[in-house]
């Protein structure tokens, strides 16, 4: 049991409450349910109690744009047998061009400094012309378009077209490695692959031509790849199986043609990190996604027409497929492509005020990045039309949340968010209408019903045990490519407790009705048979002015599980013995003996997924000299072999 704050950080005015999006949801609620909510966990308890009337309301409010009505909500029963709204004919891409009118959709940037923006009418028309393109190279229902991109308009653009004409979109980001990408596009085998010919990142431009060529050649199944030509590259001249953006576009068309399908119709496929394996394919519904997003967008997030948002993010994380889906909201959407640390940490910081950002979303390691380096963003930006800061990839610290409440503004929501690609949305995120408290994600989401298990099933309060979802919801995946009878599916997220989808985190329901996530359980370390989450140990030692960064794992040793911690340091500093137990002593104070390493060892840089979340299976593998399966999938490969043979762990 944790030992929860009783002061929050911060808690909605009246006014702020009353008029947000989630109060009025709440009324709607009542007069569907036909009794008054009284709290948002009376609404929540109806929401995953009566899921099909939650779920009925979710699609009235929306709006979802359909050519025809579903028959029920719900057939079947249980996770692996409810099947939503039959019947239904939906398009996705329509749903996300519903504005049509001179307002901005889109603002990219990127670390340049290049600026870039296109309203919607702009957005309606560019994917016409790129849906008609694909239409020419024979995309159709079912297809698959791959993309080897960065985050820039024309994924967007694509990714619309790409779903308007009932084909499957899948991306990666161009810092790939070219295995990495062959990993996840061979399994799919697309139709048309697009591709920017360059990126820059830290102030350097990268070639992606070569590449994605290598990548073409082992894609038997494409009939065309597309190169996009970034704004300071020069035009290069392309050779007969390759197609320029601007030859795909040029054509006439004007209007989108929307195929109309079933709810559950395939629109994405996502990839597991694949630092333990191939990467899984999973296989997301268009229905799904719409309503999920919305009710994470609109009531959770607080979001409408007229607000900015944007989300740090490569198109090889789902955020950006969750970013995307706020145009169906009437938002404007930023994308920023490049380092959010170049040419300085203030970088972002800067484009909050310059564009006037709403929603701002962004990762731990960022934030814990920026209080390292002591910036202070109230006092050098104009940050007053910044309401929500989003955060997710990896738990968010004590520490953080103080920070900025600190040095950020006090006023604003701070939400730690926390789902994954598996559902390609939140089981826990925010509330515009509830405090907030160091440590804790505000709330479980709406219709999910998140509960803490014991080995036995046992749902757990106040108590840390694994997340589950014991009720089905829309968002499920439709099932992985390749899967035919569902059971690399079933098997992923239904073995360890039949009919409750196991999600693999461990996670712990506080009093306040928020939770704390303590890391992957896959990850849970088990000294002496005693569990303990990755992120209670991490808390206590990045808070040390001295780390910049660390990571822990489980070492077999002499019988038992040993406690391995590596730091990463500040400035030329090196770990002393004085230091280690300093370390040793903050992880004692906030947590038990038990949880203090019985080793400490420094490196200079800690192994991360592409996304930004630190990989604790592949450290314990390089320990341990087993082989690496998919290095490509990380962003710094090269901080892996630091830490094999290392003579402080033998």
């Amino acid at each position: 049991m944790s030992a929860v704050p009783k002061t929050p950080l911060w808690t909605p005015t009246p006014e702020r409450s009353n008029s947000s999006n989630m109060q009025r949801f709440m009324q709607s609620a009542s007069a569907t349910a036909g009794k008054s909510f009284a709290s948002y966990e009376s609404l929540y308890q109806w929401s995953v109690t009566n899921t099909a009337e939650f779920w009925e309301l979710i699609w009235d409010q929306s709006q979802i744009i359909h050519s025809e009505r579903y028959s029920t909500v719900t057939n079947g029963s249980g996770m692996l047998g409810t099947t939503w709204f039959p019947g239904a004919r939906i398009n996705f891409a329509e749903n996300l061009l519903r504005h049509r009118g001179e307002d901005t959709a889109l603002v990219s940037l990127n670390e340049s400094g290049a600026r870039q923006e296109i309203t919607f009418a702009e957005l309606y028309l560019a994917v016409a012309k790129c849906a008609a393109g694909l239409k020419e190279l024979g995309v159709t229902k079912g297809d698959r378009v791959a993309a080897f991109i960065p985050n820039i308009p024309e994924a967007v653009i694509a990714m619309l077209a790409t779903t308007s004409l009932g084909a499957l979109w899948s991306s990666c980001s161009p810092d790939f490695g070219l295995s990495g990408a062959l990993a996840r596009f061979e399994q799919i085998a697309p139709k048309v692959l697009l591709g920017a010919n360059s990126y820059n990142y830290q102030g350097k431009q990268y070639d992606c031509l070569e590449r994605l060529q290598q990548i073409s050649k082992k894609l038997p199944s494409l009939r065309k790849t597309v190169v996009i030509e970034s704004s300071n590259s020069e035009q290069q001249k392309l050779n007969s199986d390759l197609m320029q953006w601007s030859e795909l576009l040029g054509n006439g068309a004007q209007e989108v043609e929307f195929v109309q399908l079933p709810f559950d119709n395939p629109v994405y496929i996502m990839y597991s990190s694949g630092t333990t394996g191939a990467p899984k394919c999973i296989v997301h519904g268009a229905g799904g996604t719409l309503l999920q997003h919305w009710k994470e967008h609109a009531l959770h997030t607080n979001l409408s027409i007229g607000d900015v948002i944007t989300y740090y993010t490569t198109c090889g994380w789902m955020m950006w497929n969750w970013l995307v889906s706020s145009l169906s909201i009437g938002a404007t959407v930023l994308l920023y492509d490049g380092s959010p640390a170049y040419p300085g940490l203030s970088t972002l910081w800067k484009a909050i005020e310059s564009e006037r950002i709403t929603v701002f979303g962004t990762s731990p390691k960022f934030l814990t990045t920026c209080q390292k380096k002591g910036l202070h963003p109230a006092k050098g930006y104009n940050l007053d039309s910044l309401k929500t800061i989003l955060s997710t990839g990896s738990p968010l610290s004590e520490e953080n949340f103080n920070w900025v409440y600190k040095s950020v503004k006090a006023d604003l929501q701070l939400s730690s968010i926390s789902g994954g690609t598996d559902i390609l949305s939140c089981f826990m995120l925010g509330n515009p209408m509830l405090p907030v408290y160091a440590g804790e994600i505000q709330c479980r989401g709406l219709g999910m019903k998140v509960e803490s298990y014991d080995d036995n099933g046992v749902s757990l309060s106040e108590q840390v045990g694994e997340l589950v979802c014991a009720a089905p919801f829309p968002s499920q995946p439709v099932g992985f490519w390749n899967d035919s009878d569902g059971a690399n599916y079933r098997a992923a997220y239904f073995e360890r407790y039949p009919g409750v989808w196991h999600h693999g985190d461990f996670i712990e329901i506080t009093e306040n009705g928020g939770v704390i996530v303590y890391g992957r359980s896959d990850t849970t370390l088990n000294p002496g048979g005693v569990r303990i989450g990755a992120a209670e140990i991490y808390n206590p030692v990045e808070a040390l002015p001295e780390v910049v960064d660390s990571i822990v794992i489980g070492q077999k040793w002499k019988d038992d599980i040993r406690i391995a911690l590596f730091v990463v340091l500040r400035d030329e500093l090196t770990l002393t013995d004085t230091l280690r137990k300093s370390i040793k002593d903050a992880i004692r104070s906030k947590t038990t003996p038990r949880h203090v390493p019985a080793v400490i060892v420094q490196v200079t840089d800690i192994p991360r997924t592409i996304s930004g979340k630190k990989v604790e299976l592949a450290v314990l593998r390089a320990v341990n000299g087993e082989e690496q399966t998919n290095s490509d999938a990380l962003a710094n490969p090269e901080a892996l072999t630091r830490f094999s043979g290392l003579p402080e762990l033998s």
